[in-house]
């Protein structure tokens, strides 16, 4: 029985190898984003597949013996998982293929002659072709998903040569889960994306920009603001306005709310450059469009984007870091008096400084820059720069530097599904999300540093003690912000309205380094721990929480924890202690989950 079984077991495990290692090659090409080079593979990793499936056949006995049939069942439904899964790459693979140099992917795709803006026009006219497929990628992902159902991870115990194989077949359980689900909820995206792109009538989307160097709840002030008309895949830019002239158009302004009546200086009408309050995005958007729709000149729009300047920073690095705009060439190298890039400092002299004459249009620039980005990546072949943009839009919005508000219903199910609409959301396990606005007028983000530790201390009955602590320091000089002398007040006291978003039903034991007495309520479905304190510049300050969370931690279960980041903030350090004991410890650019275990 031994050599019956032996040999078999021998030559399936050389041919799976094999097919692990042509799966590397085809996962490289991928990669690489080099589709034709991903179609070759993905046939050779299919037939590879193949034969390891025929070897398997010869172990067909091991599927009648008592617990050795479990390893067999498993086997045989990983590989039926597997070939489900290369059809799923091959969908996408297929879909995207007359799209590669649209797209700026390696590969010849069906799009070669004319000018940029032809090739996105028929791209556009033809990509409702392609958007069923996503039906069937769903289809072969609920495939995958079954068959990884049937697996059992327990058959592997946590000990010995089963820990490695146990973990890794519960992250490929939720991984496979987790896919299933994103791919239903973006489907409605994918399917009226060609409509959201103009394919069969223009459509007008608001752009706000967010300077981030003056952090407000959604990622920055709101500085300017302009209309985007896209026709067919080709964007035009109709307008482009300092935000103040969008904000002089509505009349009788309601009074401002209590937080900018109480920390933001000699302001005391509700203003729309000031109407992102809510750290959740659309909430945000829902007030800033209730006073949008008194405007003199508001324009009809199809959606709302925000962005903040690290879109503009990544930009124009990829195009070659120099963009030139009304007698201006910004790039992104680092200039010494901010200790920040190029571009960012001379936007702010050319749009903060205080001068005795009227700037027209002053923050208009940022609209002027925007079409001269998109002027430099279309008159150029897309396999310069497209490639490595549609990345860097896919990475700003991973990390919530760009933040979208859809009116079409479904098109924004799909963004929420996308986590690229800023949403504050709902968590069943810990959840921490640290907002802050500038109320300054300066901009000392630029220069101002944080550091953030939790602290969990769980005691034998489950109890749930954590302390988070905030160490802010700003080691840069202030800068001369006397109006008179004309400076660029770009660092000065930070002042920080600051909330805290924690379970609903979390107690706070006590604080420290808030100047306000904290106040809690409830809000956007968490309890908010809400106060206010000021940096110097070469200053430092630090705010200490200590609450109790509203559940008890089951003995020997993990500890599911959410960590979402604000937009416009970037690499905030992070350290997680576990009773006294390093957990974790990050840079925070993205959402951040974690699974924390007792010592």
């Amino acid at each position: 029985i031994g050599l019956a079984v032996g040999f078999p077991a021998y030559a399936t495990y050389n041919s799976g190898l094999k097919t692990y290692r042509e799966a590397r090659i085809l996962l490289d090409a991928v990669k690489k984003q080099d589709i034709e080079l991903a179609s070759q593979e993905l046939i050779k990793t299919k037939k590879y597949l193949q034969e390891t499936q025929k070897s398997m056949q010869y172990l067909l006995p091991l599927k009648y013996i008592p617990l050795l049939n479990w390893y067999y069942n498993d086997a045989d439904h990983l590989m039926t998982a597997g070939g489900h899964s290369l059809d799923s790459v091959g969908i996408v693979i297929e879909a995207i293929k007359p799209y590669a140099d649209v797209l700026g992917l390696k590969g010849q795709g069906s799009f070669t002659t004319g000018s940029a803006e032809d090739r996105i026009r028929t791209a556009i006219l033809t990509a409702s072709k392609i958007t069923p497929k996503i039906d069937e990628l769903a289809q072969s992902l609920s495939l995958v998903e079954k068959e990884i159902e049937q697996v059992n991870p327990d058959h592997y115990p946590s000990f010995l040569f089963g820990n490695k194989i146990h973990s890794q077949l519960v992250t490929v359980k939720n991984v496979s889960k987790d896919g299933v689900a994103f791919v239903n909820e973006a489907r409605p995206l994918i399917k009226v994306l060609p409509m959201l792109l103009g394919e069969s009538e223009e459509k007008k989307y608001l752009i706000l920009f967010q300077n981030d160097k003056e952090l407000r709840p959604t990622g920055g002030f709101i500085t300017a603001y302009a209309i985007l008309r896209i026709d067919k895949g080709v964007i035009h830019v109709d307008k482009s306005e300092d935000i103040y002239s969008l904000d002089d158009s509505i009349p009788n302004k309601p009074p401002a709310p209590a937080p900018i009546l109480k920390y933001l200086a000699k302001v005391y009408t509700f203003n729309l450059r000031d109407s992102n309050l809510s750290p959740d995005f659309i909430e945000s958007m829902k007030t800033f469009n209730s006073l949008y729709d008194k405007a003199g000149e508001k324009v009809k729009v199809d959606g709302i984007i925000a962005m903040d300047t690290n879109v503009l920073v990544t930009t124009i690095k990829i195009l070659d870091d120099q963009v030139s705009v009304t007698g201006l060439t910004f790039n992104t190298k680092n200039d010494p008096r901010c200790d920040c890039p190029q571009v960012i400092y001379e936007l702010e002299d050319n749009i903060s400084r205080p001068v005795n004459y009227v700037k027209i249009k002053r923050k208009g620039l940022l609209g002027e820059l925007l079409q001269a980005l998109m002027t430099k990546a279309l008159s150029s072949s897309p396999k310069i720069y497209w490639g490595p943009l549609f990345q860097a839009l896919i990475a700003q919005t991973n990390e919530k530097h760009i933040l979208f508000y859809l009116f079409d219903k479904d098109a924004q199910s799909g963004i929420e599904a996308l986590n690229a609409a800023g949403r504050i959301k709902s968590f069943d396990g810990d959840y921490l999300h640290i907002n802050q606005t500038s109320f300054s007028g300066a901009k000392v983000n630029i220069f101002l540093e944080e550091e953030v530790e939790n602290n969990y201390d769980i005691k034998s009955d489950g109890t749930i003690t954590k302390t988070v602590v905030i160490h802010y320091k700003n080691p840069h000089p202030p800068s001369d912000c006397n109006l008179e002398r004309g400076g660029l007040c770009l660092n000065a006291e930070y002042r920080d309205w600051f909330r805290i978003y924690v379970p609903k039903g979390s107690k706070l034991v006590e604080s420290k380094g808030s100047q306000v007495k904290i106040t809690t309520y409830e809000e956007l479905g968490k309890t908010v721990f809400d106060g206010f304190l000021t940096v110097r510049p070469q200053g430092i300050a630090t705010l200490t929480l200590t609450y109790t969370l509203p559940f008890k931690l089951i003995s020997n279960s993990p500890l599911p924890v959410l960590i979402q980041k604000q937009p416009g903030t970037g690499g905030n350090k992070y350290t997680v202690n576990v009773n006294g004991k390093a957990a974790n410890s990050f840079e925070l650019f993205t959402d951040k989950n974690l699974t924390l275990q007792k010592p």
